[in-house]
């Protein structure tokens, strides 16, 4: 499968010129998930896809996952959900939406169980200005980490929860959260390693929220919060992100079990934002050095040296 990549800014990511529409197989699911976990973001630009094309593609990556959100799933297409900051003639979103000024580092379904292994999102209507989706790359960072700081987190877990955030939603809004008004509110505390272990590379990574996690296990409540602001700062900082600035038709992928991202701020009166969403459930395929799946990086288990 020939593909024209290009590295993006931050670091981290790349621009991959391909058309998925017409891209299935064996082994171009094999090449596009190397990438993925290599690159950890991949941006495929000016795409043209129906639903069942991005069904397809996001089938390229994984299981899609039919668990979502039935409020704002695309009629016909379990597996696609609808994000926007557009209202309907009775003022109700048409999509998930949580206010204009919505910022919240995460990483998606942290709150359940399982995590979403990789998430696809296509641009349908681009805003003019803001609406840009951030990312920050958590595998970079926690490998940056003091040897000192990195073997605390290694053995310290949080608390990840759905009411939690939903509350925290709401509090920043002025009481919109999109969590909070659906079924995801009834979902029960999950716990998390700080740290853990991604299943196909072997690398650590963080796995961080600003609004989803109460406590870390363990810890005093002051000392808990202290240490996950420090490790947010350090893992949002300017060395670690890549900024995307939305194109119509841009579909990006990320490697949902490396990466935080977080929304933008967006101007709803000024500037419509509609996006289509599938997430993959996760992957448990790790890579042979035989057939070109290596990681870039030192799995969690070797010694680093920084």
């Amino acid at each position: 499968m020939d593909l024209a990549i290009t590295p993006l800014t931050g670091g981290f990511g790349a621009r991959v010129e391909a058309d998925l529409a017409r891209t299935a197989g064996p082994a171009a699911t094999r090449t596009l998930t190397d990438l993925l976990h290599r690159h950890r973001v991949l941006v495929f630009p000016g795409q043209h896809l129906n639903h069942a094309d991005l069904l397809a593609a996001a089938a390229l990556f994984g299981d899609v996952d039919t668990a979502t959100d039935r409020r704002y799933t695309v009629p016909g297409f379990p597996g696609l959900t609808v994000v926007a900051n557009i209202h309907d003639q009775d003022g109700q979103p048409i999509g998930i939406y949580d206010g204009d000024d919505e910022e919240e580092w995460h990483a998606d379904s942290s709150f359940k169980p399982q995590l979403t292994a990789a998430t696809l999102l296509y641009s349908v209507i681009t805003p003019d200005e803001g609406g840009e989706t951030r990312f920050a790359d958590a595998t970079r960072a926690y490998a940056d980490l003091p040897a000192d700081l990195r073997a605390r987190v290694d053995g310290l877990s949080a608390v990840h929860s759905a009411q939690h955030l939903g509350a925290q939603q709401a509090d920043a809004t002025g009481g919109r959260s999109s969590t909070q008004a659906g079924t995801l509110a009834l979902l029960p505390e999950v716990i998390h390693p700080l740290a853990p272990v991604h299943p196909v590379t072997g690398i650590r990574t963080l796995l961080l929220g600003s609004m989803v996690i109460p406590r870390v296990e363990g810890l005093p409540d002051e000392e808990g919060q202290a240490l996950l602001d420090d490790l947010m700062a350090r893992t949002t900082g300017p060395d670690y992100l890549y900024t995307h600035r939305w194109r119509q038709e841009d579909l990006v992928v990320w490697d949902n079990l490396a990466v935080l991202h977080t929304a933008s701020p967006c101007d709803s009166s000024r500037h419509q934002r509609l996006l289509v969403r599938a997430g993959v459930r996760q992957a448990t395929r790790r890579p042979d050095p035989s057939d070109g799946g290596i990681p870039t990086e030192s799995p969690a288990t070797a010694p680093i040296d920084h």
